[in-house]
Formats: structure tokens, sequence, C-alpha cells
């Protein structure tokens, strides 16, 4: 962990602890931080359409995911 110390717009962070849900500006800076990585990452994948970085056919893939899973088995198991 980092500490540092940052200025934020309070009526902003007020609203995002509301909505998150988190209890502590902490969380919420955090949790808001890690939603911004994701949704970075995400937008990377779909640049990549038409890039020619992967081959395969997506429909095919994902007929095959089904077989992967024993029938009767969730897809919550205990660990």
């Amino acid at each position: 962990m980092k500490r540092t110390n940052l200025v934020l717009n309070e009526d902003l962070l007020e609203e995002a602890v509301r909505l998150g849900g988190e209890r502590t500006y902490s969380r919420t800076v955090e949790r808001a931080l890690e939603e911004f990585v994701r949704r970075r990452k995400a937008r990377r994948i779909l640049e990549l359409t038409g890039s020619g970085l992967w081959e395969g056919d997506l429909s095919v893939v994902r007929e095959d995911a089904a077989t992967y899973r024993p029938r009767g088995k969730s897809r919550r198991g205990t660990r």
C-alpha cells in the first residue's frame, strides 16, 4: 500500500461513497481506481479487433466452453 495525500472534490467523493456503499474514503478511492484500470484494460482488448493478433473462430470457442464444465456442476464451487 502507498500512503498519499489527495485533494479531491468533496461533493464528488461523498457521492461516490454513497453510490458505492463503501465505508471509508480510502476504500472508495481504491475501488474507483480498480474499476478505472479494469475498464482501460477492456478497452485495449476492443482495440485489438481486426489487428490479426488472434486467429480463430469465436463461435467455436463459445460452443466448446460448455464441454469443459461437468454437467450438474454450478459455476460457483467450493474452494
